[in-house]
């Protein structure tokens, strides 16, 4: 599993960095097939108080699932859009459980 950081109009602090790592990583142990994992901070309007935006791209093969959080700093809008990619990853799973009970008995 690749897992690419880009910030975008600033740099990249290094823990900021081993925490994406740390956090994304769980990605593959609930998804088996992930490919690789996008992961894009931008700072929005500078005068707002919630203006740091992340947002992971989770490439899987045959289907994509994307994310995007806003805060107040980097942590906490990875911890939400990770949160939220983890739903989508279950609701995904329950969705694949639902085709596989209903397959025809012949195939």
């Amino acid at each position: 599993m690749k897992i690419r950081i880009k910030s975008v109009g600033f740099t990249l602090r290094q823990q900021l960095a081993a925490m994406v790592q740390e956090k994304v990583h769980k990605f593959k142990r609930l998804c088996g097939d992930v490919i690789s994992v996008e992961v894009q901070f931008t700072l929005d309007s500078p005068g707002a108080a919630v203006n740091k935006v992340c947002g992971i791209r989770l490439v899987i093969r045959g289907y994509d699932m994307m994310s995007q959080a806003r805060s107040n700093s980097f942590e906490a809008a990875v911890s939400k859009a990770v949160e939220a990619l983890e739903r989508q990853i279950e609701k995904r799973k329950k969705k694949q459980r639902k085709q596989l009970l209903y397959l025809p008995a012949y195939l």
